[in-house]
């Protein structure tokens, strides 16, 4: 190791050392070691990923100022990750990653078509009036296909995901709408289509927005009286990311809007990706023309990961940010942790943070406080198995007579209220409510829960089954 690097981190550590609580000196910054110096920067290495985002989070300034005073203004700071890889080959290796630098994207530089009435086209991401529009990406490199694992919840979304990036436009899966609950990916996907495309034909303009902020920004336009150009800026864009989609229900003027942007895209042999909390099937207020093209490609839905997956995520997770975790306290995060993946990151993130704050091993009774906690104050979502279970009990039928084919009234009443209770206690769409209760189609489920809706205001009795079975549902 360089004297000289040692040295210098020496004197960092003192400046550090005056400025923080002793407790997150100890914990955040004995641990480093000085590895490499150069005039202007100096490399130093850290136990994970997990040690370095919590520094560039936490401690991004304190650190420039103390290398600054040491190296001058132009100071640089590079980290060297060092990690044992876990799956099998023994060998430790390093990664370097440049402080306040995370491989962020390239802007595009646009020479955009000029109409006769507005010389100078407004871009909603800059100050208007200039020719030459740099248009940001918007994307998080950190969402990839690499980090992005596959399972039987999530192998279509993510294998047309891989189609689209290969050949942006040029597939029949356009647009591209990925649809499901909360945290299960989404945005995740939507970023690493966009990430890979950017790899593959840096040339293309890739746009990731929300669907809020669109809407913010059309807005806007109508105020300064700027619409055309808002719709022209758009128009030059090669794939559009759209995120949260169903934020335009009920918004009319965006809709049209979206709509002609939609049209001009798709006629140019342009990508468009969308996603949503819901299928298109299932979407209010949005209207039939732009639900029709959204149905023009393929949807694609994000289910909640099965055990097997939930594990691997885990596993991925903890290799990335270089900790190491035996494979029992792995397994009881993922058997209890079931609703979404943000969830299950969370839980190992506060797992690793415990353990590095209070200089505690990771146990199973580390795991179980914490586990705990996340299922203390999250809100589960009812199954549609447990729905079906808790009406039969209710009815005194097993479920297969729910979901045969009979037309007797009473069983039929029972499947109308399990599909009713199923929309209104999960997020899945008419038609997977539909399959998995007698195999049934949306429009099937849309009737049952108008059915239900008009009994439970007709006839009390009937008004009592929902009110009975709702509590037991709430509990």
């Amino acid at each position: 190791m360089s004297v000289t690097a040692q040295s210098v981190w020496n004197n960092c550590l003192e400046f550090i050392k005056d400025n923080i609580q002793p407790q997150a000196y100890k914990t955040w910054f004995e641990p480093i070691k000085a590895v490499k110096l150069t005039d202007t920067s100096l490399s130093i290495q850290v136990p994970s990923k997990f040690f370095y985002e919590w520094l560039e989070e936490h401690y991004v300034k304190i650190l420039k100022v103390s290398l600054t005073k040491e190296l001058g203004e132009t100071a640089k700071l590079v980290y060297i990750i060092k990690m044992e890889n876990t799956y099998g080959n023994k060998q430790p290796f390093t990664e370097k990653i440049p402080s306040a630098n995370r491989g962020a994207l390239k802007s595009q530089d646009v020479d955009v078509p000029l109409n006769n009435k507005s010389p100078e086209l407004r871009n909603p991401f800059v100050i208007p009036g200039i020719r030459n529009v740099k248009i940001e990406s918007q994307l998080n490199p950190n969402y990839s296909f690499e980090n992005f694992l596959e399972g039987d919840s999530n192998r279509l979304a993510r294998s047309a995901g891989l189609a689209v990036a290969n050949k942006p436009g040029g597939t029949s899966f356009n647009p591209l709408l990925i649809f499901g609950g909360v945290g299960l990916g989404k945005t995740h996907l939507a970023h690493a289509i966009g990430v890979d495309i950017k790899d593959k034909y840096p040339e293309k303009t890739v746009l990731y927005i929300s669907a809020e902020k669109f809407t913010q920004q059309y807005i806007d336009a109508v105020k300064k009286n700027n619409r055309n150009d808002f719709i022209h800026f758009y128009q030059i864009i090669d794939v559009l990311i759209i995120d949260d989609v169903q934020f335009l229900s009920g918004k009319t003027g965006t809709q049209d809007v979206f709509f002609h942007i939609f049209n001009h895209l798709h006629q140019n042999g342009k990508q468009v990706i969308l996603t949503s909390d819901k299928a298109p099937v299932d979407m209010q207020d949005i209207e039939q023309r732009l639900l029709s093209r959204f149905k023009w490609g393929l949807s694609a839905e994000l289910q909640n990961p099965d055990f097997e997956t939930r594990v691997s995520i885990l596993k991925n997770k903890l290799y990335r940010d270089g900790v190491e975790m035996p494979d029992d306290i792995i397994d009881y995060v993922a058997k209890n942790i079931k609703s979404n993946v943000r969830e299950l990151e969370g839980a190992i993130i506060s797992l690793i943070a415990q353990s590095s704050f209070n200089k505690k091993e990771i146990t199973i009774d580390l795991a179980r406080v914490i586990v705990e906690k996340f299922v203390k104050n999250t809100k589960r979502e009812v199954s549609i198995d447990y729905i079906q279970k808790v009406v039969s009990d209710y009815f005194q039928m097993d479920i297969d007579t729910l979901q045969s084919k009979t037309r007797k009234r009473h069983i039929v009443q029972a499947r109308q209220l399990a599909m009713f209770f199923a929309k209104k206690f999960t997020k899945a769409s008419l038609a997977s409510i539909g399959s998995q209760i007698g195999k049934r189609d949306h429009a099937t489920v849309l009737h049952a829960c108008k059915t239900v809706d008009n009994l439970s205001s007709t006839d009390k009795q009937f008004r009592k089954y929902v009110e009975d079975i709702g509590k037991k549902l709430s509990v």
